[in-house]
Formats: C-alpha cells, structure tokens, sequence
C-alpha cells in the first residue's frame, strides 16, 4: 500500500456509510407498509365474515369491530386510530335475495419510530362477504 493511499478506505466507508443506512432505513419502511396492507386486509376480510355471520345489524357491526380489532392486534400492527366502517345492508334484504356485507378498515400506519422523517401513510383496505340467502334474518 502506498503511503498516499492510507486513510482511504475509512474516508471511502465515512462518505457512503449515511447512504447505506438510508437505504436501510427505506427498505424497513416499504418492508412495514407490505406487511401492515397484509394484515389490515385480512382484518377486514375476518370483519366482513363475521358481520355476515349476525343475525341482526347491530350484533353484525359490534362484531366486524371486535373482530378487526383482535386481528390488528394479533398481527401486533400499531395504527394510530383504527377506523372501522361497516355496511350491514345486506341483512335487511328479503329471505331468499343475496345480499352482502362490506366493512372498510382504515389504518394510519405508525411510523415515528424509523430514523426517517415520513409522513403517516393511512392503509385502507375493504372487504365484501356474502350474506346466506336462505337464512332466517
């Protein structure tokens, strides 16, 4: 090694070091965002199933809550306000139509634990689950 050359290596490592935390860091970040649009659609698509389930809008929409809500958890997914919307008009309709339950969870992502200064991205996700036709409502 030439005596020119020492120290360059360490100089090399000092300039890129900040870009490959950087990298890092994004990488984290859209690793989070994937999982979290995994988990908020399965709470949904359990919420909707659950719903679908009740035989009256009330106990459908207490339990497309309860049920989105034990399943954020499960996924241990921190949103700041869960925000759980239910469409339980498919249980009003006549004995032998088909109808459907929709709910839409809304979840803004907690991100103020990465070194990065992102904004709150909020992850929707809406599932629909049929209603038995022949059921008695």
């Amino acid at each position: 090694m030439n005596r020119s050359e020492r120290g360059s290596a360490t100089l090399e490592l000092a300039v890129l070091a900040p870009g490959l935390l950087l990298i890092i860091a994004l990488l984290t970040l859209a690793g989070r965002h994937a999982i979290a649009d995994g988990a908020v659609d399965r709470a949904a698509a359990d919420a909707a199933r659950a719903a679908s389930l009740e035989r009256t809008t009330a106990a459908g929409r207490q339990a497309a809550i309860d049920v989105a809500r034990a399943s954020l958890a499960d996924e241990s997914l921190s949103c700041l306000r869960t925000s759980v919307d239910v469409d339980m008009a498919g249980l009003r309709a006549p004995a032998g139509s088909h109808g459907h339950v929709t709910v839409t969870i809304r979840c803004p992502l907690k991100v103020a634990d990465l070194p990065l200064p992102v904004p709150t991205r909020t992850i929707t996700s809406t599932a629909v689950s049929p209603v038995d036709a022949y059921r008695e409502r």
